[in-house]
């Protein structure tokens, strides 16, 4: 596939992108600036110069860019810092004449820009190359070597020459691509092994364009998802050089069927080991990623309009579409010969979720909520329940991790708002499924306890303080045969007139229960 130019959202392509030049004195920081924006070299540069805009097009990308001198006065040691905490990019400049100034970059300058927790691309930039010694007749990438094992910021190393205007762009191009495409977020640069999360991006990605859901790429398929990332298909010849490149190194990656899903991810890992870091993140932020791999915000709504005695719930279709999920995974789970009688284990869950950024339920207060099996999973009950606890506490993120699951048609859709509290206690009768319980007490009464009894946890004597809001979720069955989910959300006592304060904080109780200790 041929290397494109990134498009699709980019945060940077309206706020601009802030490089900051930094370096000893006398490696050309200030001339290396002044050419760029002059396009011919100064002979007299001021010792810092003032910010420098350059041109919208200056580079293909449109996108706006500021170049920040800064001073290597000691005096002004403050003020660097401050300007290199709030850069986008950062541009090291040394001496190729004075090999000195290399060594001062590992340290003192990385060491500095460590020390003041900036995480952003560092171009380091080899100035006065019509100066370099002719008979040291050493490669960049042998010098560069040492400090770029070190210090894996480190995106790009270049030689240039402002007396001779020589690969001058080219340094603020490197530093603009690697903020607009930056590696980090995908490749370990020490492993060279993608990140987690841009392997469940891919995973995603390749499921969404498997139409036949065969587990391969057809050539068809292959063409589709080229014409829908890069806006141009590709010709017979063409799919047959990617599936050999593919196949001669990696033979499980090709198959009778098409492209696998483990040749799919080693095709875009040659991408980025290629430098093609643009058609990476072409092909992300064409399905809705951001710089984090993460859906973009504007594809989920922050927030769901509803009053404070209105929940969210999922409709009977997405309930729906979530036990086909797990039927279909327990069927795959029957397949390898995995019995599950029914119920999900632990490498299920991580694998219904291996589409999404990460598991949303590794952490609190969803962690420990739900009654877990031998198998460190759910039933089918206290899947749906684990759902239906997400969607009333964080719509927005129930709705983010339905996206991920490859929900069909309109996400919105999988959602509705219930109707008034109040209305429902006036009417004596409700269509909602989810019920939220407040439990009461003082310390050492017994709330911990119930909520355990409730997720059918053994009773222990060991007491441990309760400091956060502590939740049970479960599915109670109606004697008519329906499923209600009741969720169980422990109030500390010292959290209680905190809460209270906030005259709406009770709006979202269905029913509250006040435990005490009867044994006083």
């Amino acid at each position: 596939m041929a290397k494109v130019s990134a498009s699709g959202t980019n945060p940077y392509t309206k706020t601009g992108i802030r490089i900051v030049v930094a370096g000893d004195r006398g490696t050309g920081k200030s001339s290396l600036i002044a050419t760029v924006e002059a396009k011919k070299f100064i002979t007299n540069v001021p010792p810092v110069l003032p910010p420098t805009r350059l041109p919208d097009n200056f580079f293909s990308d449109f996108v706006p860019i500021t170049i920040i001198d800064t001073s290597s006065r000691v005096v002004d040691d403050y003020k660097v810092a401050e300007e290199l905490k709030q850069a986008d990019a950062v541009v090291f400049t040394y001496a190729c004449d004075e090999p000195s100034t290399l060594d001062r970059l590992s340290t003192f300058w990385l060491p500095k820009l460590c020390k003041l927790e900036v995480k952003v691309p560092v171009i380091v930039v080899g100035c006065k190359l019509d100066l370099k010694d002719e008979n040291q007749n050493v490669s960049l990438e042998r010098v560069m070597s040492p400090i770029t094992e070190q210090f894996r910021e480190i995106d790009t190393g270049i030689e240039c020459s402002a007396l001779k205007l020589r690969r001058i762009p080219e340094v603020f191009y490197c530093a603009q691509k690697a903020v607009l495409n930056p590696t980090g977020p995908l490749l370990n640069h020490k492993t060279l092994v993608l990140r987690p999360r841009c392997v469940r991006a891919l995973k995603r990605i390749f499921i969404l364009c498997d139409h036949d859901r065969d587990g391969a790429l057809s050539d068809a398929e292959l063409n589709d998802f080229q014409v829908k990332c890069m806006n141009s298909p590709l010709q017979p010849s063409e799919i047959v050089g990617v599936k050999c490149v593919v196949a001669e190194q990696l033979p499980e990656g090709v198959d009778e069927r098409g492209l696998t899903l483990m040749g799919f991810l080693f095709l875009h890992t040659l991408f980025i080991k290629n430098g093609q870091t643009d058609a990476m993140w072409t092909v992300l932020r064409t399905f809705g990623y951001n710089n984090d791999i993460k859906l973009a915000e504007d594809l989920i709504p922050s927030s769901f309009k509803r009053a404070p005695d209105q929940s969210v719930e999922l409709t009977n279709e997405a309930i729906e579409y979530l036990r086909g999920i797990v039927e279909l995974e327990l069927h795959n789970s029957n397949t390898l010969c995995v019995t599950r009688d029914g119920e999900l284990g632990s490498h299920e869950i991580d694998d219904i979720f291996s589409t999404a950024a990460e598991s949303p339920w590794e952490r609190e207060p969803y962690l420990d909520a739900a009654r877990t099996n031998a198998f460190g999973g759910f039933s089918l009950d206290g899947f749906l329940s684990m759902w239906a606890f997400m969607t009333l506490l964080d719509p927005a993120l129930s709705m983010e991790n339905m996206i991920y699951l490859n929900y069909p048609g309109d996400p919105s859709s999988a959602f509705r708002v219930t109707r008034k509290r109040h209305l429902d206690r006036k009417k004596q009768q409700t269509d909602r499924n989810v019920f939220q319980c407040f439990v009461f007490g003082p310390k050492k009464a017994g709330k911990s306890a119930l909520l355990n009894s409730f997720l059918g946890r053994p009773f222990s004597d060991k007491y441990t303080s309760t400091i956060e809001d502590h939740y049970a979720v479960n599915v109670v069955d109606e004697p008519i045969g329906t499923k209600k989910t009741l969720v169980l959300r422990e109030i500390p006592e010292d959290g209680v007139s905190k809460m209270l304060l906030d005259k709406e904080s009770l709006a979202a109780c269905d029913v509250a229960v006040f435990v005490h200790d009867r044994s006083f």
